[in-house]
């Protein structure tokens, strides 16, 4: 069935607005997590329904090997912050996969560096390189086109984005009408950083009050960007109520609250064409809902690639993702209940030492029984979503999540806390398996729940059939997204307006 087509969104000074995505992530270009995929999967859906688009990120060294054609655009452009002067060059390039258009802030002693965020542990410089991250991406809107502008800018590192534009562009008829909506994907990372940093990075000492950037004395770029934005989203509804409590919200939790109605979840969406078992070229055999004998080869393949014991009669439970608190695994690694279970468990990705370490001993005293791989690869991750029955997810927070999309589009069955977009995405009893507490007795008894549902093959593959079945594409939240826009921009007008 065809996509309606898309909703038009209002005009600014007479014109179409671009819209412009403000992200220091950007599939394929740099990507350490979903921020990168649902930054590049909503601009490709965009571009690709006809509207006017553009991505900039930081020229990080990782970059520069997925670039095809690129070209200078203008001059380098200097800007002053406080005492310093920097100088910016814009790059401009096609999009590999899409075809969409990207824009690259070069700057070699900011962003050519071995990593994006640090080596071993954050650079002490990041303040100020994604604060001049933002002030360029600001100044070069007018080189990417010459009428108005919709600026979505994502997480903390472009959370400054906006307040540039209220300050240092302030009283420019052009930039004073360009709405902003930022997006958070995850609330627990903000930009934290002393009071020093404000002269450092070319902003005001006025800003440094309790309701723009100050926050139990240090500065809080995410705060800042809150509190001059004219929308706010996050990537899931349940998660969007999470951030305006004192339990969910990170120490920002007034300020989600203050925002009131301009403060909204959406779901991210997956890519539904890369991730179908129907044609995934990653794995052993293809099959779909109704259909699902390829599943059992896919699942032999996987056991032979972690070294676990080719049967059939056993359920292979996997965990796919960064290996840190956040994602649960301290109820994973010493939960006997759970290893107690009659299964073989795989583990794809690397993180805290602490729990690459605890895995790997459990599977040096249970060969055969445990696999863990942490090179994680694209590829693997596809032979791993369609190899195993069942996928954990006991997050401590999530604000979105699409592994547990992926796994059930290949009729994985998912067990997982009820938090976030797991809680937003998975039926409990339908296509998975929801638990609360946050403890190692109740991930245990989800998972046993989930067991007893795998010994009875029926409903477990009318559970399959049904998660396979579900919609996670971007094009359900496309005009989401566009109802947003143009309630910035109806806003943005009235302010200026007046």
């Amino acid at each position: 069935m065809p996509a309606p087509p898309p909703i038009p969104l209002p005009d600014i000074d007479g014109s179409t607005p671009t819209i412009v995505h403000l992200s220091a992530e950007y599939y394929p270009y740099a990507r350490t997590g979903g921020l990168a995929e649902a930054a590049w999967g909503l601009h490709r859906l965009q571009h690709g329904r006809g509207r006017p688009t553009a991505a900039i990120m930081p020229l990080f060294r990782t970059v520069r090997k997925h670039l095809r054609d690129a070209v200078p655009v203008g001059e380098p452009m200097t800007l002053h912050f406080g005492t310093r002067s920097e100088s910016f060059q814009l790059w401009n390039d096609r999009d590999p996969a899409s075809g969409t258009p990207s824009y690259f802030i070069q700057h070699d002693g900011l962003f050519d560096r071995d990593g994006i965020y640090g080596e071993g542990g954050d650079y002490p410089d990041n303040h100020f390189r994604f604060a001049a991250f933002a002030a360029a991406a600001i100044a070069f809107l007018p080189r990417i086109t010459s009428g108005p502008v919709v600026l979505h800018a994502h997480d903390w590192h472009a959370a400054l984005a906006p307040v540039y534009l209220r300050t240092w562009f302030k009283g420019n008829p052009w930039f004073d009408r360009i709405p902003v909506v930022l997006s958070v994907h995850n609330g627990g990372y903000q930009g934290h950083f002393g009071s020093d940093i404000i002269p450092e990075i070319g902003l005001p000492w006025e800003l440094f009050n309790y309701d723009k950037l100050e926050w139990h004395g240090q500065t809080n770029l995410l705060k800042g960007g809150l509190t001059h934005c004219d929308i706010a989203t996050t990537v899931s509804p349940k998660h969007s109520t999470e951030l305006c409590t004192a339990a969910g919200g990170f120490g920002l939790q007034e300020v989600f609250s203050w925002m009131g109605d301009r403060f909204t979840g959406v779901l991210n969406g997956i890519d539904q064409e890369e991730w179908s078992p129907l044609r995934d070229e990653h794995i052993a055999a293809h099959y779909g809902p109704g259909h699902l004998t390829g599943k059992a080869a896919c699942k032999t393949d996987l056991q032979r690639r972690f070294g676990l014991a080719e049967r059939t009669d056993v359920p292979v439970i996997a965990l796919a993702g960064r290996l840190v608190t956040q994602k649960g695994l301290d109820l994973v690694v010493d939960n006997a209940s759970l290893f107690a279970l009659p299964a073989q468990f795989v583990f794809l990705g690397s993180g805290e030492r602490k729990f690459e370490s605890a895995i790997k001993a459990r599977r040096d005293a249970e060969p055969g029984r445990i696999g863990i791989d942490t090179t994680f690869s694209d590829e693997l991750e596809h032979q791993l979503m369609a190899g195993a029955d069942l996928f954990l997810m006991p997050s401590q927070y999530e604000p979105c999540g699409l592994t547990q999309m992926r796994a059930q589009r290949y009729g994985t069955i998912p067990v997982a806390r009820r938090v976030g977009g797991l809680a937003d995405t998975i039926d409990d009893g339908i296509t998975g398996f929801l638990f609360d507490a946050y403890d190692e007795r109740a991930l245990a008894g989800g998972m046993w729940r989930a067991l007893t549902e795998h010994g009875a093959s029926e409903q477990w593959r009318e559970m399959q059939d049904a998660g396979m079945q579900r919609d996670f594409g971007w094009d359900r939240v496309a005009e989401t997204y566009a109802t947003i826009y143009s309630r910035a921009i109806a806003r943005r007008a009235g302010l200026v307006g007046t």
